[in-house]
């Protein structure tokens, strides 16, 4: 049933417009169509992506002005003028996104609303786009000789149009490039240590929304016959925010199912309201707010959650058996030395939180890193794969500094981690977890990932991320979501994940920190394989049991300094070590 439900759809979009429905019918469904380019922009950008824009209406206004402009002034064909359309727009998108993208929290939405309003005062006092007249007498869409007039001709080309968008945002959401841009939401640190330009991604994500929003803005100039600044206002920005939040902001088919949502009962609103109150009014604003608190309250993931239920969940159909392996580093020598941290410091403005620490790591060695809470460990970590710069001293990779360089070009070295609090998809299946690590061993971009011409690449992947699965004992468990396992299945699926971005180096940090007995001998039998198959690791961990039966050597760290270093039997009888978990040397 799941699979023709959108074919179903499609053509009963197609074929309406020759239904014996009323032109009012019509009109509506094409405000939907519109709206729901927008919408799915928020969802990638918004819902996906986490980066909450108010100022999509901006982008529609550019698409719209760019048609109207030089549909009446020129006699340029609407495929030229949709063209001139979105490159404004991604030009827009590229330079109001580095100015804003790297800002965080509350910050980013107040720089959305701030170019926002710029953009639509700027349209609203330019002379030659009308000033707050805007442009009238736009001419009818006219495509190879075909007049589609604003009607009935216009239905099939806006909702063709939001289809092949939702339909190239889903398979992009399913790629490579897709599962980045999921990872944004989370965070950037595991992201920039499985090799991903976190930067870039949100780039993307915005300069896609401010696309698919230039391109509603061509459709709705040719569908009104003339462009205003009002429609491109702040308040229009919120209202399409509030069309995706309402179906779902995470989900392609919520930004259509919230847009007919707000598009059918606003217009309905504005005629029940005022004979219900006696007087006229945009009181349908009042109660959308009052809808939107309670949706946000009982509904969280919006309207589109409870469709969800009645649909079986997805499963990947699993076709890459026959798959080639992705290509694999050369592997360092046995005894190579990979890592060199050299007297490394760190600095908080007047605390110094490691100072002066030294250590190397050997290929085919497990070296562990203890001490108490607050001794520096993950502060190391942190330094060794870039992120947190050096304040000090050299972090020297098989010879060569990388001190200062960004997680993701250190990942990219051959450098992986895991980290102390799981960080992972929740929404995504173990699988596609551990595919995101394979992210730097592959190619496929966004273009390629909307046509669908990435599928070998994509069977390549979900192999070696079935393979490292394997490895670590949970071949069982690929089409399960992330969140649902239990914690010590958590920390092995990070394992699996920092696998495939095949290391040669992996660092550990506190693997076996909430785990039950029998959960912590499993995970060291997998760091024992590891070794065996000449895995060279490093791992900080507060178990001291744990860490004695599996490293060859032991890294002490007391106030941020270098305590000692030696063989698990020499820290065990070193009094300095007793001392400092104990607090006495007796």
């Amino acid at each position: 049933m799941t699979r023709w439900a959108f074919p179903a759809f499609a053509a009963v979009m197609m074929v309406l417009p020759l239904l014996p429905v009323p032109d009012f019918w019509i009109t509506q469904s094409i405000y939907v169509g519109l709206y729901s380019l927008v919408a799915l922009g928020l969802v990638l950008l918004t819902g996906v992506a986490g980066l909450t824009s108010f100022g999509q209406a901006a982008f529609v206004g550019v698409g719209a002005y760019a048609a109207a402009y030089l549909a009446t002034q020129t006699a340029l064909p609407p495929l030229v003028t949709l063209a001139v359309g979105i490159v404004l727009a991604v030009v827009a998108a590229l330079v109001l996104g580095a100015l804003t993208l790297r800002m965080s929290g509350h910050y980013l939405p107040l720089a959305t609303i701030a170019w926002g309003l710029a953009l639509n005062y700027t349209m609203a006092n330019m002379e030659w786009l009308g000033k707050y007249d805007g442009i009238l007498g736009i001419p009818a869409m006219n495509l190879f000789g075909v007049d589609l007039g604003s009607g009935r001709g216009l239905h099939p080309l806006v909702w063709a149009i939001a289809l092949v968008a939702a339909l190239a945002v889903l398979r992009l959401l399913d790629s490579r490039p897709g599962r980045a841009i999921r990872a944004l939401k989370s965070g950037s640190t595991m992201a920039e240590a499985m090799g991903i330009s976190t930067f870039r991604y949100k780039l993307t994500a915005f300069v896609i929304a401010a696309l698919l929003a230039a391109l509603s803005g061509w459709l709705f100039a040719h569908f009104q016959r003339s462009v205003s600044p009002s429609p491109f206002g702040i308040n229009k920005g919120i209202e399409y925010l509030f069309m995706a939040v309402l179906g779902g902001v995470g989900q392609v088919w919520g930004a259509f199912l919230g847009s007919a949502v707000v598009r059918i009962v606003e217009d309905q609103l504005q005629v029940l309201l005022p004979r219900l109150i006696g007087t006229s009014g945009n009181f349908e604003t009042i109660v959308f707010g009052i809808v939107l608190v309670v949706v946000l309250k009982y509904a969280p993931d919006g309207l589109w959650s409870f469709v969800g239920r009645w649909r079986p969940a997805p499963r990947r159909v699993r076709d890459w058996d026959a798959a080639e392996p992705l290509a694999r580093r050369p592997k360092p020598a046995r005894g190579e030395r990979l890592l060199d941290v050299d007297a490394v410091r760190k600095q908080f403005g007047g605390l110094v939180a490691v100072n002066d620490v030294g250590f190397v790591v050997d290929a085919g060695d497990i070296v562990a890193l203890i001490g108490p809470n607050g001794a520096g460990k993950s502060t190391t970590f942190n330094l060794i794969t870039g992120v947190l710069a050096l304040s000090g001293g050299a972090v020297r990779w098989r010879g060569q500094a990388i001190g200062g360089q960004p997680s993701r070009a250190i990942a990219r070295l051959g450098i992986s981690r895991t980290f102390q609090h799981v960080k992972m998809i929740p929404e995504m299946t173990v699988l596609e977890n551990v595919a995101l690590g394979g992210y730097g061993r592959t190619r496929s971009g966004v273009l390629k990932a909307m046509l669908r011409l990435d599928r070998a690449e994509e069977r390549r992947l979900f192999a070696e991320a079935e393979r490292q699965l394997a490895r670590i004992g949970m071949q069982g468990q690929l089409h399960e979501l992330a969140g649902n396992l239990p914690l010590g299945q958590q920390r092995l699926m990070e394992i699996a994940r920092a696998l495939a971005t095949d290391p040669a180096l992996l660092l550990l940090d506190e693997p076996a920190a909430g785990l039950r007995h029998h959960e912590k001998q499993a995970l060291a039998a997998v760091l024992r394989q590891l070794k065996d198959e000449g895995m060279s690791l490093l791992l900080v961990e507060h178990d001291m049991d744990f860490v004695m039966g599996l490293a060859d050597r032991v890294v002490v760290m007391e106030f941020g300094t270098k305590l000692m270093e030696g063989t698990p039997a020499e820290v065990q009888a070193s009094p300095a070590v007793r001392a400092a978990y104990l607090g006495t040397e007796h």
